[in-house]
């Protein structure tokens, strides 16, 4: 199967193309908190400028807050990203304090940290913690996942796949939970999610004697790194044509911002990832981490959510979330 291979694209007639459907927070369930942008790769795609030249870290004192609002919020769901989130100094501290909580811990983890210097020991300790982890592996071939995030990574994430699913994560039916990550190479969207994981599931095992839990799709958000190359390419108007193409009404309900609220590394608010890295924040008056400690469980349902060009990434096609496609 080939990895980039576009779906069908959905037109439509009922979106005002003025701008993207007006979008209102419901139960606050998620919290997601870049930990900061140092990585120890630097993918073509990332929406963050990641890499190992990035020295913006979250400080002490706003780690700490995090598991008081977790408390405080009475929140589901700790969801912890960067760069690399395992590369901050209290990763594992934050990790233990919101497990403790009963909070399920994910970690967006590229698999080759599992193998750098320092890291020893790290995939033990996210199955001791029984931390979910979702792990980015964009294609099964080699040569597109090192084309896409660098000589050598492919064969470096299978080795950090191998070292997971010896501690027992992907077994079916096991506590120990690994999602798989795609993101397309370039201008188009994911295929189908569904189709797309059985193709996953028997190349690595076949291939690699892998398993793991689900295939999560992601549709590649024109920011940062990702919109500088389509730029460079005479792309990125192109690009955006094609998400407004795919507009689909039915995936505006389950879009991620209305369950979840993202956190940068100086502890201000977002409604998602994305808006974080346009710097689009939050409308209401609710915007750090020690503001959310004065709000009630329910205090944001209602709440506006910033909407942008963006957005239209979100619902295209079959949907796009950071779990994964929509519908």
């Amino acid at each position: 199967m080939d990895c980039f291979l576009s779906p069908s694209l959905a037109s439509s007639t009922d979106l005002d193309r003025s701008g993207f459907p007006a979008l209102f927070r419901s139960q606050l369930q998620t919290l997601q908190v870049n930990l900061g942008y140092r990585c120890n790769q630097s993918c073509t795609h990332c929406h963050v400028d990641a890499g190992p030249w990035r020295t913006e870290m979250m400080a002490a004192d706003q780690v700490a807050l995090i598991p008081q609002v977790l408390e405080h919020l009475q929140l589901k769901v700790l969801d912890l990203t960067g760069g690399a989130p395992e590369l901050h100094p209290q990763f594992r501290e934050l990790v233990v304090a919101a497990r403790a909580l009963g909070v399920e811990v994910i970690d967006r983890c590229n698999l080759t940290i599992l193998n750098e210097p320092g890291q020893e020991g790290l995939a033990d300790f996210l199955a001791q913690q029984k931390v979910r982890v979702v792990a980015s592996l964009p294609c099964t071939e080699e040569a597109r996942v090192d084309r896409q995030r660098g000589r050598g990574v492919f064969e470096r994430s299978i080795d950090g796949l191998k070292q997971l699913n010896a501690l027992g994560y992907g077994d079916p039916g096991g506590e120990l939970c690994l999602d798989l990550v795609y993101n397309p190479a370039g201008a188009s969207l994911p295929p189908a999610q569904a189709q797309l994981e059985q193709h996953y599931r028997e190349a690595l095992l076949h291939n690699h004697g892998l398993r793991f839990n689900h295939l999560l799709t992601i549709t590649n958000m024109a920011i940062e790194r990702f919109a500088k190359d389509l730029e460079r390419q005479g792309q990125l108007q192109t690009y955006q044509q094609v998400l407004r193409d795919a507009f689909r009404h039915d995936n505006v309900p389950a879009v991620m911002c209305r369950s979840l609220i993202s956190v940068n590394w100086l502890g201000q608010l977002f409604d998602c990832d994305f808006n974080q890295q346009l710097a689009m924040g939050c409308p209401s008056t609710v915007g750090t981490l020690q503001d959310l400690l004065h709000v009630t469980p329910d205090g944001l349902n209602g709440q506006p959510i910033a909407v942008g060009e963006h957005c239209f990434g979100c619902t295209a096609g079959h949907g796009s979330s950071c779990g994964g496609a929509l519908n």
